[in-house]
């Protein structure tokens, strides 16, 4: 190609692909008509000069879920493309995931046990009503607490409820007690006990995991001590139900697991959908330490969060 037209195809390309000029002005800008502008662009383009990626997230999500199914033995793996690596945003487009992967699987007779918390209430505000028999809803760890800080228990349970045409069924405790006498008397409690043996049954557990961190929901709500806050900070990496692990997924504070009230990490592993709900950059330690434990079989996180977990296993 000639000097001179390498330089016009050139000049002509960065018009309209860096600086975002029409056609008709490439046109006038370098005094030739609109038909030679288009030539211009497309020799940029076969010579290579000029060189288009489109980058779809579907593909690489459908990639990633794959990946992280092989790697963690999962059931299903849903990876959400997301704008931005912020936890209001994670928590917005994995709840409407989430909502529509339950739509899909919930039936007649189910019984599906929730938690509480932010992420989990992103969920149940995207539920849409599906006309079922027999499902039931119930509350699988306690959510009362004295502090002002808000669980979103109540609503999540209602929420539920009406989606799949069921009053749901509470746990109108704390989470953590602090005595395990107190926590065996409620325990003992028939009414108590038939609400923890329905979330035991649960065919469906949907639930997320917390971090070890201040701001975590968990920690402002007024259960730990200082001495207990210094050994979950020393031990754990996550929570699910209020029970802590470590990064291997093993129980790791036995004095505050024996006063916690709700659903045993065991059980997550005999459900027919075990689903995690959970992404962004601080929980990524706790959906590890939850997936090495082998407490979900059914894994909703962003891509970004799904890239991470798949290079902590390299």
């Amino acid at each position: 190609m000639e000097y001179e037209k390498l330089n016009k195809v050139i000049e002509a390309a960065k018009l309209y692909y860096l600086l975002d000029y029409t056609q008709s002005d490439i046109a006038k800008k370098l005094g030739i008509s609109r038909p030679t502008v288009s030539r211009l662009l497309q020799i940029a383009k076969s010579e290579g000069i000029v060189q288009i990626k489109v980058k779809d997230h579907s593909e690489n999500s459908e990639i990633l879920s794959s990946e992280l199914e092989q790697k963690f033995n999962l059931k299903k793996a849903i990876v959400v493309p997301i704008p931005q690596y912020e936890d209001h945003v994670i928590k917005n487009y994995l709840g409407e995931k989430t909502a529509r992967y339950l739509e899909e699987i919930v039936k007649d007779g189910d019984v599906i046990g929730v938690t509480w918390g932010t992420t989990i209430y992103n969920v149940a505000v995207e539920l849409r009503e599906k006309a079922l028999k027999d499902v039931k809803v119930v509350q699988l760890k306690g959510g009362v607490s004295h502090s002002e800080k808000h669980t979103y228990a109540s609503e999540i349970l209602y929420l539920f409820g009406r989606a799949f045409n069921t009053t749901p069924t509470h746990l109108p405790l704390p989470a953590i007690v602090d005595h395990i006498v107190v926590k065996q008397a409620m325990e003992a409690d028939r009414h108590i006990k038939k609400v923890l043996e329905v979330g035991k049954q649960s065919s469906i557990a949907v639930f997320t995991c917390g971090p070890v961190e201040q701001n975590s929901l968990l920690f402002q709500l007024g259960y730990f001590t200082d001495e207990e806050l210094k050994m979950i900070y020393s031990k754990a990496v996550g929570d699910i139900c209020s029970r802590f692990f470590d990064e291997n997924g093993d129980v790791c504070i036995d004095s505050l697991n024996e006063r916690t009230l709700g659903l045993p990490l065991s059980s997550f592993k005999e459900k027919e959908y075990s689903i995690l709900v959970a992404g962004g950059p601080k929980k990524i330690n706790a959906i590890h330490g939850a997936l090495k434990g082998k407490y979900a079989n059914v894994l909703v996180t962003d891509e970004y969060t799904a890239q991470f977990l798949l290079d902590l296993e390299k």
